[in-house]
């Protein structure tokens, strides 16, 4: 019998199309001799969609019409097992229940990759592949990524985080930015990825402009120094927090301080139309020039970081290297990369179906490993005769 699977993509996030171009690129690539497949859009508004056309990337031109013909459905678990139901329920005509084993989320950033969609999941009692609810809520936060990784001697960038009630003092917010860090300096948003807010500052009016706009995409940002003669180096890990293995190295190219969203995303499209290959169509060199010892001491790193974060299934761990030193930092990971990272794989002969059979097997080793602990305790505390008042009713 095969293994049913409902692949997950899309979500409120503002790497929204992001994802559904690396969820249908994952929908095509997955063995569907193997795996019995159903394709679930999640829209900006977190509802979840199934149907004939969800699955074809054309039909993401227009998207409410593609709900029209398509079925709104929910999660739930009945009869010892979970399904997609219709909702609302119809009385009559089509009924929808599919019945799934495991759920493969390819979602990426705020309210689906931070462990938001991981902890319904969980609470479903739904196997999942990736990184289980901790190390994805741990990742989406640079700055407690940062933290946990410092105290794990991973070299980082001092980083400075600042709230809204900062922000409320603009002026003093920026004085203690230039106070503490001077320029150059990056600001990004504690918890987005895809380059989405994030701004180098060279002196005080682009750093106003900096802060204002990360404000828009999160309530904290984060202020470190940008490095001048910046390198950046990305790898991708596959594996759990016991066993590991690291990708090939790329070095995206950009145009500018920073990759940007429209370096990552715009400029591999079609000249004709315009789309995007997600990740995939990032300009890059794979591999990137780097001295044998360097690329082992990035791929070495990359699976410490992996390990350290607790993290589960395949991710993009991002590095930088200043030129001017020579001396290298981890700068962010990607729980859930766009794309999947899956060109880093198949650079060292790993190919796109293997990597997400890779992936299965490890979510399911997971799911063998948590039967055998025990999340119950037998007690008669429900039986005993007690108050539920005052001090008598006291936790003890």
């Amino acid at each position: 019998m095969k293994t049913r699977i409902a692949l997950m993509y899309g979500g409120r996030s503002v790497e929204h199309e992001v994802s559904v171009i690396s969820g249908i690129q994952a929908y095509m690539s997955i063995d569907k001799e193997k795996y019995d497949v159903t394709p679930v859009y999640l829209t900006k508004d977190n509802e979840f969609y199934v149907g004939e056309d969800i699955g074809k990337i054309e039909s993401y031109r227009d998207i409410p019409a593609l709900l029209k013909r398509s079925d709104k459905v929910i999660m739930l678990r009945e009869e010892g097992e979970v399904c997609f139901v219709s909702y609302p329920p119809k009385a009559f005509g089509k009924k929808i229940r599919i019945p799934v084993d495991l759920a493969f989320p390819v979602v990426h950033g705020t309210n689906v990759e931070d462990g938001a969609l991981q902890g319904f999941l969980k609470t479903l009692g739904l196997p999942f592949v990736g990184c289980d609810v901790t190390a994805s809520a741990v990742g989406m936060d640079k700055y407690v990524t940062k933290a946990v990784l410092k105290d794990n001697n991973i070299p980082v960038l001092d980083s400075y985080i600042y709230t809204m009630s900062d922000y409320a003092d603009v002026e003093k917010l920026l004085n203690d930015i230039e106070a503490k860090i001077g320029y150059p300096v990056i600001i990004k948003p504690y918890n987005t990825g895809s380059s989405v807010g994030i701004g180098v500052a060279k002196d005080r009016s682009e750093l106003t402009r900096c802060v204002d706009d990360a404000y828009l995409y999160a309530r904290k940002i984060i202020a470190e120094h940008a490095i001048t003669a910046l390198r950046e180096i990305n790898c991708s890990v596959l594996g759990d927090e016991n066993e590991a293995d690291a990708s090939e190295c790329e070095e995206p190219l950009h145009s500018k301080d920073i990759l940007s969203y429209e370096d990552k995303y715009m400029s591999g499209g079609s000249k004709k139309t315009g789309g995007s290959k997600g990740m995939a169509g990032v300009s890059r060199k794979i591999p990137a020039e780097l001295s044998p010892e360097k690329r082992e001491e990035i791929r070495e790193l990359a699976v410490r970081s992996f390990k350290v974060l607790g993290c589960n299934g395949v991710a993009r761990i991002d590095f930088m290297i200043d030129e001017d030193n020579g001396n290298l930092y981890f700068n962010e990971i990607n729980t859930i990369p766009g794309s999947l990272a899956f060109y880093l794989w198949e650079a060292i002969g790993v190919k796109y179906p293997e990597l997400l059979d890779r992936m299965i097997d490890l979510a399911l080793k997971r799911q063998r490993q948590e039967k055998s602990i025990n999340f119950s305790f037998d007690t008669n505390i429900l039986s005993s005769a007690m108050s539920f008042g005052g001090k008598n009713g006291s936790k003890v």
